[in-house]
């Protein structure tokens, strides 16, 4: 049975300094004993409707696929890839410029994306009032299975919330008036996703998401599995509540409540939700580009996606559409834009053009001469073929003789070549979490607690047909790249491993970067100023 698809019937004010504030708004209203009249109708109206916001069509809507959202800001911030600014294209009133080089306080797509991720909790939030009241027409084990679906996609929410702007308010009703909302330190919203997670674990269905079926796209035991060893991963950094004081608390210890109230360290944590999900039945699929292909809902890696069916779902991947060359998109019968791009940082880690160079590349990136679907050259309005030129990427191309042409483009998922809307609407399903990310997490966990990560690390490295590398933590920062790669992982990444403030090419330090304020992003200006409680991320 495919996921549903419903129109949401009550939406709620988003967290920002509106004037009614976290106040419902109708829309698409049926009347509500209609909505809630039976189990059926309160599970659609309740949960199904939630997954509505997963993916997403406009901008900074939907964990990925969109412009200007979670996926943007976590990777064209990074020295991972850069939409430079190529003549009349892609300047953008300097937006794309501003977000790689950090400086970004008052960037209207952060404002928009804080938006996205409350307006889904405070949906959340409504739903579980409506499964408490209506709890009367659902069996014990329907409820508990109801709220706890809610309450781990909730707090999957504010697992991107803790991570990327630190201090944030904890809102756990659809009524909570504006005087009421108090700003929580990082660790507590730390704790408390942990806790939440933890509590509604068994409650959750075993089976995996990926796959089509009754649980497809939706919240599963797999998935919150998945959160919790990312949550532990990076225990150092969301425990920190002061990330500019140089103070970093110590996660060594035993100090963290797993199963049967054992106590472990964060790594050690790490390592058990990463167990689990091996003996949940994932594993590496034998081919890498089988995860990101045409109809992949049968890989055995993926753990989280985002469905695409353009008969199904609005849901949009604009990503391919916005890196192709407007030549190269057209001989996929496409349109394109021309944009995003491996920066000069990425070519050395995959060694381009060395005798080095990493299989991957080629599966990740149009590099060089480019080919339409039969194999015939993709040709310039100039009669000249199209050739990329990775090495000529920088931030500005304007009156370059490679302004339309630098750069290593986007190639990871497969051409869906019966794609409507330029692509947009591919039947690749979006993927958000995988088990390779699952064995590079098992083998940094197991590096920072003084054991060794080669076996895991090696075998993400040996299915991409490379040789045997050390596991130490440079090593593995560079194989979550190499893997990794165009998937919006890189900023949490150079967070954690205490990168993500250096200079690289085309970006210098900003002053007092090196106090690591940029680590988190500003909370919306607008919210600070209309809001005593919450006050302003350090640095900004």
């Amino acid at each position: 049975m495919k996921r549903f698809l419903y129109i949401g019937l009550i939406t709620a004010c988003m967290l920002t300094a509106c004037s009614d504030y976290l106040e419902e708004h109708p829309k698409d209203r049926i009347p509500e004993e209609q909505a809630y009249e039976d189990a059926v109708n309160l599970y659609l109206n309740t949960v199904a409707v939630l997954y509505n916001y997963i993916g997403g069509y406009e901008d900074s809507q939907g964990l990925q696929g969109t412009y200007r959202g979670l996926y943007d800001l976590n990777t064209f911030t990074t020295d991972e890839a850069m939409i430079p600014t190529r003549g009349s294209d892609w300047y953008d009133g300097g937006f794309w410029q501003a977000l790689f080089t950090h400086d970004w306080a008052s960037s209207s797509s952060i404002q928009a994306t804080w938006e996205y991720l409350y307006k889904v909790i405070v949906l959340s939030n409504r739903s579980l009032e409506q499964l408490e009241q209506h709890a009367h027409l659902l069996s014990a084990e329907q409820y508990e299975s109801y709220t706890a679906e809610v309450r781990a996609l909730r707090a999957m929410y504010y697992y991107y919330l803790l991570d990327m702007y630190g201090r944030v308010p904890l809102v756990l009703s659809s009524n909570t008036s504006m005087s009421d909302v108090k700003q929580s330190s990082r660790s507590e919203v730390f704790h408390f996703v942990v806790n939440e997670l933890q509590e509604t674990l068994y409650s959750l269905s075993f089976e995996h998401s990926n796959y089509q079926g009754d649980y497809y796209g939706r919240i599963t035991m797999p998935v919150s599995c998945f959160l919790l060893a990312k949550l532990f991963l990076n225990a150092e950094i969301y425990t920190d509540d002061n990330w500019t004081d140089s103070v970093i608390p110590d996660v060594s210890q035993p100090i963290f409540i797993i199963a049967d109230d054992m106590k472990v360290n964060a790594w050690e944590a790490v390592v058990h939700y990463c167990d689990i999900l091996e003996a949940l039945g994932y594993q590496l699929e034998d081919i890498f580009t089988n995860n990101f292909s045409v109809h992949n809902e049968s890989s055995r890696e993926n753990i989280f996606t985002i469905p695409m069916d353009p008969n199904l779902y609005i849901n949009q991947m604009q990503n391919l559409f916005r890196s192709y060359h407007y030549q190269h998109a057209a001989a996929y019968g496409f349109g394109g834009e021309n944009g995003s791009s491996a920066t000069l940082e990425t070519l050395a880690t995959f060694g381009y053009g060395t005798e080095e160079e990493d299989m991957r590349f080629f599966w990740s990136f149009y590099y060089g001469p480019v080919y339409d679907l039969d194999g015939q050259d993709v040709i310039l309005q100039s009669g000249a073929p199209l050739e990329y030129q990775p090495t000529a990427i920088k931030l500005d191309l304007s009156g370059s003789v490679y302004e339309q042409t630098a750069g290593a483009r986007m190639k990871k998922y497969e051409v869906d070549k019966t794609a409507p809307k330029d692509g947009k609407l591919m039947n690749n399903d979006i993927v958000l979490f995988r088990y390779a990310d699952v064995l590079l997490m098992k083998a940094e966990a197991k590096v920072r607690n003084g054991e060794n990560g080669d076996e895991e690390m090696n075998a993400v490295r040996e299915r991409a047909g490379m040789g045997y590398r050390p596991a130490t933590l440079d090593n593995i920062l560079e194989e979550r790249k190499l893997e990794l790669m165009w998937e919006g992982w890189r900023r949490q990444d150079l967070v954690r491993f205490r990168q993500f403030t250096r200079a690289y090419t085309d970006r210098p330090m900003l002053e007092n970067e090196e106090s690591g304020y940029t680590t988190v992003f500003p909370i919306p200006g607008d919210v600070v100023m209309q809001n005593p409680n919450i006050t302003q991320n350090y640095g900004y």
